[in-house]
């Protein structure tokens, strides 16, 4: 916590007077620490990068064998009649 000093006033007969004055104390449960990154923050941030690339892979092996077209093939027993 900071402590400082201000004069106040100053007026014709140069009566001032001294206000100390305090920084506000810190919310519940927001400390000095509060909005800082963790070390840990960055390992979950890696991970979930390292599980969006084999998800990726994942899906664009799926991708690949989907059919070009879901038409049904013609029956070749009715063309021969």
């Amino acid at each position: 916590m900071q402590v400082s000093a201000v004069l106040v006033g100053g007026g014709p007969a140069h009566f001032g007077v001294a206000v100390v004055a305090q920084d506000p104390a810190p919310a519940p449960g927001q400390g000095p620490e509060f909005g800082e990154a963790s070390p840990i923050a960055l390992v979950v941030v890696i991970l979930l990068g390292i599980a969006l690339i084999f998800l990726v892979r994942s899906m664009t092996k799926h991708l690949r064998k989907i059919p070009t077209t879901f038409d049904k093939p013609p029956d070749k027993k009715a063309d021969q009649g």
